[in-house]
């Protein structure tokens, strides 16, 4: 599992974004339960998720906070990333982020990307 944590500080929210290969819905279901074994990422507000497996499924999860499972998936079939599942975890701060949440999931899920060596930051 690789993990970026501190992403982004945004009026008290925090992110961190996680990923890891995954082949089915099987291992999707035990990346997320391996995630949450860690207390911190357990109690965070929001795991939203998505994955395109081999054979193009495209899985997603918005955890509450909806939408930004889609934009995830949209960033992987851009990048045509398969078998790769990214979490973008955020701890909520007490003030609404409105339309910039959906921003800093992108800026996380670009973040994890460059760090594999894909995008640039």
């Amino acid at each position: 599992m690789r993990q970026l944590l501190g992403v982004i500080v945004d009026r008290g929210s925090k992110y961190a974004v996680s990923g890891g290969p995954v082949c089915n819905r099987d291992d999707v279901d035990a990346f997320l339960k391996d995630l949450k074994k860690d207390k911190k990422f357990a109690k965070a507000t929001h795991n939203t998720w998505a994955v395109l497996l081999e054979d193009g499924v495209p899985l997603k999860g918005d955890d509450g906070e909806a939408g930004a499972g889609m934009v995830i998936l949209r960033m992987l079939e851009r990048e045509n990333l398969r078998g790769h599942i990214i979490v973008v975890t955020r701890w909520y701060g007490g003030k609404h982020l409105g339309g910039d949440r959906f921003r800093h999931v992108q800026d996380c899920v670009r973040a994890y990307l460059a760090d594999m060596g894909g995008l640039p930051a």
